[in-house]
Formats: C-alpha cells, structure tokens, sequence
C-alpha cells in the first residue's frame, strides 16, 4: 500500500512539474521580412505618433553621394505602412548606423525630425552638425533645416537621442565638441522644445564622454529623466553610465556606472547602449569588451541608485543592441551578431525575452546565419509581439526591413 501511495504522489508530482514547464515554455516566432522602400535605405527607426500609431524612419539613398530622410505611418500595428513622407531640406544627412537620424512626435501634434550631416574640418575629420525641421501640420509642410548648436565654437555633434518630456515638450540630448575639461572626449549636452520655437536652453550636464558611441535618453512613468551614455573614467576606462534628473531637467544626478566592465580601449566602440522601464523598474542593456565581453543586461528597481548584477545576453561578437518592454512586462533585446563561415563572414539579428525582473532569458535568432543584418531596432506593438527593423544589405546594397515578432 505504502508503495502505491508512493508511485501515485511520484506520478502526481511529474504531472505537475510537466503542465509547469509547459506553462513556462516561450517560443520566438518572427513573421516574413518586408521590405519598407524599393530603393536603397539604411538606418531604421521606431517610435510611435501622437496617435499611438507606429513609425517606420529610415534614410534613402537617392545616389552615389545624396541621401534624404523619410518617414511611414502604419495604422494597423505594423503590418503595412503608409505612403512615404520625405522631410525637406533632410539632402545634407549622412547615414551612420550608430547615429541614425530619429523624429518626434508632441503630443500637440508638432513633429520634429533630427539628423546628422557631415561636417569635417581640421579639428576633427569625423565631425557632424544636427539638424532639425519642425512641422506643425501633420509633416505636409516643414520648416527650414536649421542647426541644434548655433555657437560658432561648436563643430560636432553626434550620437544624439530624443524623448517626450511630461508637458508635453521634447528635449534632446547629444554628444558635443565644447567641452570645458582638456581630457580627452566629448561632452554630454540637452536641450528642450519651447512651443513652436525650436530646441532652446541647452546645458551641459557631463564629461568627458566616448565620442563615438550613441546616447540613450528616456523619461520613466514617475517623469524622471534618465541619460545613459558610455564615459571615459580615469583617462582609459570606456563604461557605461546612467544620470537622471527629477527636478524636469534642472540638475542630474552625478553619473554612475551601471556596471563596472573596465573596459579600457584607447579606440571608438561604435555601439552605444539602450534602456527602457517595466513595472519592475528602468531596464539597461549594453555592449562592452571589458572582462568577458559581449552584449549584457541589468535593471535598477530604485531609478538609478543601484543596478543589478550584468547578464550575458551574447558573446563578443554581439554589438548594436537596443531594448523593448512588452506591454510593461517582460523584456525583449535586440542586436546583431557577427559570425563566419569559412572565409564569409555574415551578421544575423538575434533577440533575447527576459522576464519582468529579467529572468528566465530565451534567445531566438531571427535573421539568416547567410544574410548581413545590422542595426536592428524594436518597439512594443502588442501584449506579446513587437516590431523589429534593420538593416539588410545584398550585393553590397543597403535596403531597411522589418518584421512581427511574437511571443
């Protein structure tokens, strides 16, 4: 008898263990890949208009030497886009992956389009200008392209970033030239939108910065405003650090590594970092080569004050990742991968679901281990789904796709 009741409890237990499992068990699934412009493009973005439609930006080549930015609208989630929207005056842009061009839409119904032209000179043969153009009836007419710095003193300004303040304005923040230290390095700059008058007011908030690496501005539900930018610490050390301001802007915190890689490299990484916020808190991810390098994740459940212990998203070869809550929950990265066969070296797009407190990861790859995709995005469309572009280049031409990914 005592050998039965045993069995029976034994059995009982695998049965629950197994629906547990089942019940645990995630699958990444990722639709077809759209092509969203027949000709040649690169640099895709992701936001959401005052709508809550999605928005698919990129840059299209129009030839060998002149590029201009555009824009779609989807209004049914991301399964199709709208017609194509060309900013004017955008002709200057230069495509860079890592300093993709972005636009903004305020709640007011003013869209802001921002991108990078090139702007060598002898101090720096790298430099770029960023430009904005404002439009304040739905992007059927746009103002004239003018510079984010009128300061003559400044040369370069790259790796910028925007988000929506709480009222309803937009700040941005960049990497720039005018720094006041004579380390080596940017410095880190924000601005805002006053009304229809444009970025006013700009401050300098840190530095020195690594001035190759994209920053990461975000404001949390408590409308904290969070920077997350890569630092030069103690003249050689390139780690990533997080500063928030809860005063709308007025000040911000003194910058905190959110994890301490020391990574030393007297050299430009090219891959900057990304955060977004479920209901657990402010989630973080990042590549570094410090330690064991790679692509990694970690969260701060209190805005800032500490940060979780790193994570391994993916190894080294990893780069050019960003991160997406899902409906406010669990956590989606996403980045591109490098790998080679023989002697084709190939890059692929992998994403990675955590759960809310970035548990539990599950790894999905959702490009062609044959194909060249780089610099992907994503954006929450859904309760489990999200929308990820990227770029795809064939026969040495770029072309931006994107596709539905669904958990």
């Amino acid at each position: 008898m005592k050998k039965i009741i045993f069995l029976l409890l034994i059995g009982g237990l695998f049965i629950f263990q197994s629906c547990f499992n089942t019940e645990k068990k995630i699958n990444i699934t990722a639709s077809n890949a759209i092509q969203v412009d027949t000709s040649q493009a690169s640099c895709p973005f992701l936001t959401k208009d005052n709508q809550g439609n999605l928005v698919l930006s990129w840059i299209r080549k129009v030839d060998s030497s002149t590029a201009v930015y555009c824009y779609a609208i989807s209004k049914d989630g991301g399964k199709s886009f709208g017609k194509t929207i060309v900013i004017p005056g955008s002709d200057n842009i230069h495509p860079h992956g890592e300093n993709m061009p972005k636009i903004i839409f305020k709640p007011s119904g003013e869209i802001i389009a921002a991108w990078a032209s090139g702007n060598p000179n002898p101090k720096n043969p790298y430099s770029d200008l960023v430009y904005y153009s404002e439009s304040f009836d739905n992007g059927n007419t746009w103002s004239k392209a003018e510079k984010l710095v009128k300061d003559t003193a400044g040369y370069d300004q790259r790796y910028f970033d925007m988000a929506l303040l709480p009222n309803g304005e937009a700040a941005i923040t960049w990497l720039d030239n005018r720094k006041k230290t004579t380390e080596e390095g940017s410095a880190l700059y924000v601005a805002e939108t006053s009304g229809d008058k444009g970025f006013q007011n700009e401050k300098l908030v840190s530095e020195p910065c690594c001035p190759c690496c994209r920053t990461d501005l975000f404001v949390d539900s408590k409308k904290n405003i969070h920077i997350l930018y890569r630092a030069i610490i103690n003249d050689s050390i390139r780690d990533m650090v997080h500063t928030v301001s809860t005063d709308n802007g007025k000040t911000f915190s003194t910058p905190e590594r959110i994890s301490d890689d020391n990574w030393v490299i007297n050299g430009c990484p090219h891959t900057g970092p990304a955060m977004t916020e479920n209901k657990d808190g402010i989630q973080f991810t990042w590549f570094t080569g410090g330690q064991k390098g790679g692509v990694y994740y970690c969260n701060s459940t209190n805005e800032g004050k500490t940060f979780s212990p790193r994570a391994m998203v993916s190894g080294i070869a990893s780069r050019h990742c960003q991160i997406s809550s899902i409906d406010h929950n669990n956590v989606a990265i996403v980045w591109n991968e490098n790998f080679a066969k023989g002697d084709i070296s190939s890059s692929r797009i992998g994403i990675e679901l955590r759960d809310a407190n970035g548990a539990n990861p599950v790894k999905e790859y959702i490009t062609s281990d044959k194909g060249n995709a780089t610099f992907p995005v994503i954006k929450s469309i859904g309760k489990n789904s999200a929308l990820i572009a990227y770029t795809d280049t064939q026969n040495d031409k770029d072309y931006v796709k994107y596709r539905t990914v669904s958990f």
